[in-house]
């Protein structure tokens, strides 16, 4: 099935990149899902075919956009068992354990949230963009753990992209930090892009990239004779970019414990006991969870949330700083 949607561009849009002009038009889609359509070349303005998503309308252009259904995906199941904290008809949200990818990709086809999903009989998944990504509205780094919320149908999938766009999902997340964070509450509002260096890490950036904004507060301050210096930080997103927490505490010289692409790993941490030694370098992932997560259901519109408790292999760690401290 496919729908086509006509448009004429009015004098208040005119040199709007036709991908938001239409994301403000059609409220039933996401902006993810326009920006397929159009790269799939499903647009034209003034009956010639636009793949280009920023392209600059005029008034008086006439958009026409073909609504095609998604394509069927065929992954291999993957016997694995999930935290579900929430499942109706329309969502399901996951306690997502560290060391497992969302979805699939380069290297991992197939030991994933959404294989793992695959092999519940009662979970369907949205259709909408990447094949390979049935339900994802949003992700969490492989070696990240906590709530993420996954749509079992289209509507799901639009309505809940429609409030991450619009920044009013809830999203808190526990970081553990080396050292103190100056001041030791507040917001940091910078620009994410890719790094120059490096195409698989992001940087921070004041001139380009996509906005991102991070409100962060010192939970605990943990320091003594036989302790690094550490912080228990809360972040609260606005965004949600690629990385975000992760390159905004590198940023602000504060690294995340445990996080292999943004500090280097230790051998060895001087004038500290044992056992905190080995609990710390033991980590084989960044200490950062996402705690917890909020929205409007998308067929009820009541507001939900969520809360998920620190698993024992990052609770254990505080609890040896709290002994030490």
């Amino acid at each position: 099935m496919k729908n086509i949607i006509n448009l004429i561009v009015e004098e208040n849009a005119d040199k709007q990149r036709v991908d938001s002009f239409v994301f403000k038009k059609c409220i039933e889609l996401s902006r993810t899902r326009i920006k397929n359509l159009i790269l799939n070349k499903k647009l034209k303005i003034n009956e010639k075919i636009n793949h280009i998503p920023s392209k600059k309308i005029r008034i008086g252009d006439k958009i026409s956009l073909e609504v095609t259904e998604p394509k069927k995906t065929s992954l291999k199941p993957y016997k694995m068992k999930l935290d579900i904290f929430y499942q109706d008809e329309d969502i399901i949200v996951i306690n997502k354990p560290s060391g497992i990818s969302m979805h699939p990709g380069p290297g991992n086809y197939d030991n994933t949230i959404v294989n793992a999903l695959m092999s519940y009989e009662k979970v369907k998944l949205s259709s909408i963009g990447d094949e390979l990504r049935p339900g994802i509205i949003h992700r969490i780094d492989k070696d990240t753990s906590g709530l993420v919320v996954i749509a079992k149908n289209n509507f799901s999938h639009e309505n809940i992209s429609k409030q991450f766009s619009k920044h009013s999902i809830d999203r808190v997340y526990n970081a553990l930090v080396w050292g103190k964070l100056r001041p030791q509450s507040g917001i940091i509002k910078t620009f994410i892009t890719r790094s120059s260096k490096n195409r698989q890490l992001m940087d921070v950036s004041f001139t380009k990239g996509k906005r991102a904004i991070t409100n962060y507060k010192t939970l605990k301050v943990f320091e003594g004779n036989n302790i690094p210096t550490l912080s228990l930080v809360e972040c609260k997103l606005e965004t949600g970019r690629t990385h975000q927490i992760r390159v905004h505490m590198s940023y602000k010289g504060n690294q995340i414990v445990g996080d292999k692409k943004y500090k280097k790993k230790y051998k060895k941490l001087k004038n500290v006991g044992e056992r905190i030694n080995q609990v710390i370098l033991k980590l084989d992932r960044q200490f950062l969870h996402a705690k917890i997560l909020g929205f409007n259901h998308p067929r009820t519109e009541k507001r939900l949330i969520f809360e998920s408790n620190l698993p024992n292999d990052l609770r254990n760690i505080i609890n040896e700083l709290e002994k030490s401290n």
